[in-house]
């Protein structure tokens, strides 16, 4: 099967996407394995999307899909356990519901569903494929076709090497405790966590407690929200303007364009959480 370019969702201005609504896509072919794919958004600035396969499934690369490319990517794991491994390299990692992986540039990876259960997760990824940075870019990179998931010279001095192989990955599996965390200085019911920053993307999550209302944000790049629990109202605050409400629920996300000022309320009586992935830059340029 030759390569097809995924669809690339755009909008306008900041704009809700519903689970219901979102652009769906079958990637890869037979000796890559096929992957459902969830598109939210894939601007000029940031592509976001789940991926899910049902267990024992997963995808590696072939001629034609190759799993390398020209960006910061980090993934999520929402639902099941990830195995995720560098065929060139050897490295493989055991990814659980709720913590994440992060990669950049020139890192080839496969992924599979380990278990019984379904996985999914969700991908930021930057600089997007609009800019070249995937299958066009993948075409040029030298083909791996010796695909390792050992790393034999690490026996006989294990765990005595694993310093020097953490230094050496070039996938990073972050949990919990790896986060960047952070209260909101305006409502400290409001509690953010950095995932992975880069000069391309920065992606994380957003915890609001019953009643907790996030300071005006505002980025220097695009940002891609997705609940992953309870209700999230994005308010869109443009001076010049009425604010304008938006309700998002679990699976829903959200685009909001780079300059956009915009907050984020939890007005239930439950615990709320989205994440988000900006691009390029997390903080806007001084005014």
């Amino acid at each position: 099967m030759a390569y097809k370019s995924s669809p690339r969702p755009v909008f306008d201005g900041p704009t809700p996407i519903p689970y219901a609504q979102v652009t769906r896509h079958i990637w890869g072919d037979a000796a890559a394995g096929l992957v459902d794919d969830w598109i939210y958004v894939s601007s000029d600035k940031i592509h976001q999307l789940v991926f899910g396969m049902p267990p024992g499934d997963g995808f590696r690369h072939s001629e034609s899909f190759r799993t390398v490319f020209a960006a910061d990517e980090v993934l999520l794991v929402l639902m099941g356990t990830m195995v995720i491994a560098n065929p060139e390299s050897g490295e493989t990692h055991l990814v659980r519901q709720g913590e994440s992986v992060f990669f950049q540039k020139d890192t080839w990876h496969h992924a599979f569903a380990w278990g019984d259960q379904e996985l999914r997760v969700l991908e930021y990824f930057a600089p997007p494929p609009s800019t070249g940075s995937s299958g066009k870019y993948a075409a040029t990179k030298t083909y791996v076709s010796d695909i390792r998931y050992e790393r034999s010279g690490l026996i006989g001095q294990w765990p005595a090497a694993q310093a020097q192989a953490n230094a050496a990955a070039t996938i990073r599996v972050l949990r919990e405790a790896d986060r960047l965390w952070s209260l909101d200085r305006g409502d400290p019911r409001v509690l953010t966590g950095i995932i992975a920053s880069t000069d391309q993307l920065t992606a994380g999550t957003v915890r609001l407690s019953p009643g907790g209302r996030s300071q005006t944000l505002g980025h220097g790049g695009a940002a891609g929200l997705y609940v992953l629990a309870g209700r999230v109202n994005i308010l869109i605050d443009d001076p010049d303007a009425s604010p304008v409400w938006f309700e998002l629920h679990p699976q829903d996300g959200f685009y909001i364009p780079q300059g956009t000022r915009y907050r984020a309320f939890n007005m239930g009586g439950a615990p709320a959480e989205y994440a988000f992935g900006v691009a390029p830059l997390y903080y806007a340029a001084p005014a």
